[in-house]
């Protein structure tokens, strides 16, 4: 009898994980039907990188096509509003990045509502940002950063790769937190503020490491501090401002997979779990953190949760830095 029930069990057993492999290799609706994740910036920077990554793990685990597409304007919004008028199928999709909850706080007119037009997936990547300054600056840390620019306000210009971006909010940030007077110079871009860092036409520049990490080990550029909790693995040596300046001072970049709202459970769960598997995936993580990202993956609700709480905060610190819609 004791031998009959173990064949039950291991016949159960086997069953189980027949479906689980069945279920993970299984298309969601019609095979042939191609999943787009959109991204809302165009091709060949960080974000599009992370979205061809992750695009390229799950078709393979879905098995049918997940195809990018770039859907560029007006500051990542053209991208997001298409995604969020989107059929609630699971076959459009959304990679997310901070920048969508700054929309509505720094334009006079959004045709989405960020937290209640979408149907959050999962988190898949954060990256931090940090304060970078031309060796020919005289400062050493963000302390004497912040001492310099109470003794000349406005005196100091930072640049950023344009209004609204997260680095922007950065700088809005510092400049609340510490209650001083750094001048906001917008560029199209990093690529065109570093030039002008290197240059000496500007003396501080926010951007994300991995486009300024061959500069820093050359001398040509200092970084100062990161805007996150703790130091990066990348550039360690680098104190935090958190650490050193200001407690609690917190701002990176994070990424997301959104679909439109009503989109079925059952079909973003499904969605979530191969998108978590995706980040555990060796080459993934290799590919994506030589560029200096980080594969945190989270779940629905820490994303959803994630996206109400940064849109409240980042709301508040625009409205307290003055910078008025445009």
């Amino acid at each position: 009898m004791l031998s009959i029930y173990r064949a039950l069990l291991i016949a159960a057993l086997a069953l189980a994980g027949l479906s689980g492999l069945v279920q993970a290799q299984t298309p969601i609706g019609d095979p042939s039907r191609t999943i787009t994740l959109v991204v809302p910036i165009a091709a060949g920077g960080g974000m599009d990188t992370i979205g061809r990554a992750v695009a390229e793990k799950l078709s393979e685990r879905l098995k049918q096509p997940v195809v990018v597409e770039n859907r560029t304007g007006a500051v990542g919004a053209v991208g997001v509003d298409y995604v969020a008028k989107a059929a609630p199928d699971g076959r459009t999709l959304l990679l997310m990045d901070i920048s969508a909850v700054l929309h509505k706080w720094l334009h006079s007119s959004v045709p989405f509502d960020v937290v209640e037009d979408f149907a959050p997936v999962a988190q898949v990547a954060t990256t931090p940002l940090l304060l970078f300054a031309n060796p020919a600056l005289p400062i050493a840390d963000v302390k004497a950063l912040i001492a310099h620019a109470k003794a000349n306000p406005g005196k100091l210009s930072v640049g950023t790769p344009g209004i609204g971006s997260p680095h922007h909010l950065a700088l809005a940030m510092l400049n609340v937190s510490a209650k001083i007077d750094l001048t906001h110079v917008p560029y199209r871009g990093t690529a065109p503020a570093l030039n002008d860092l290197l240059g000496g036409q500007i003396p501080l520049i926010w951007a994300t490491p991995n486009a300024l990490v061959q500069f820093v080990e050359a001398g040509k550029v200092k970084p100062l501090a990161a805007a996150s909790l703790e130091r990066i693995a990348i550039l360690p040596q680098v104190p935090t401002i958190n650490e050193s300046a200001l407690p609690g001072f917190n701002v990176g970049v994070w990424f997301g997979i959104a679909a439109p709202a009503k989109t079925p459970r059952e079909v973003t769960d499904r969605l979530a779990k191969e998108i978590g598997e995706v980040t555990k995936l060796a080459d993934v993580q290799k590919r994506l953190s030589a560029l200096g990202y980080d594969l945190n993956f989270g779940d629905s609700e820490r994303f959803r949760n994630l996206i109400a709480t940064d849109h409240k905060r980042y709301g508040t610190v625009i409205r307290e830095a003055g910078i008025a819609p445009n």
